[in-house]
């Protein structure tokens, strides 16, 4: 992992595909719904957003497309060694270029600054902080 006032770097386990993300990202979001529990195997997933023009991706990947309940489709890209998701795009956002928060390795991340479909959430979680913004 690397990261500095200009750039992040995010990458699969195995380190064969990598994103070089240019600046901070402009929105940082976790989210309940159960698509995104499915796909972080966790009770929530955690993304960072960058213009598609400030990231650049190295490594072969394979892609999966997935239609939401809500009817839009986003499309993954894996690894084809290790299968960990590293970026997805969505039809609700073209313009950008989302990454698992995880795939940073940052423990000093920025916090999110959404929560969304909370309506979904566990229970016993609690997304706090100053300045988050909380969707149903």
């Amino acid at each position: 992992m690397t990261a500095t006032a200009d750039n992040r770097t995010a990458t699969c386990w195995c380190g064969q595909l990598r994103a070089e993300c240019e600046g901070e990202p402009f929105r940082v979001s976790v989210c309940h719904c159960l698509d995104c529990k499915r796909r972080s195997g966790s009770a929530f997933a955690m993304q960072a957003r960058w213009p598609v023009e400030a990231v650049t991706i190295t490594g072969e990947a394979r892609e999966y497309v997935h239609v939401a309940e809500s009817g839009n489709a986003a499309s993954f890209h894996s690894c084809p060694i290790c299968s960990a998701t590293l970026w997805y795009r969505s039809e609700q956002m073209p313009e950008a270029i989302a990454i698992p928060v995880g795939n940073f390795a940052d423990p000093a991340f920025p916090a999110p600054i959404y929560s969304v479909f909370e309506e979904r959430k566990c229970g016993w979680l609690e997304i706090a902080g100053d300045g988050i913004e909380h969707f149903g």
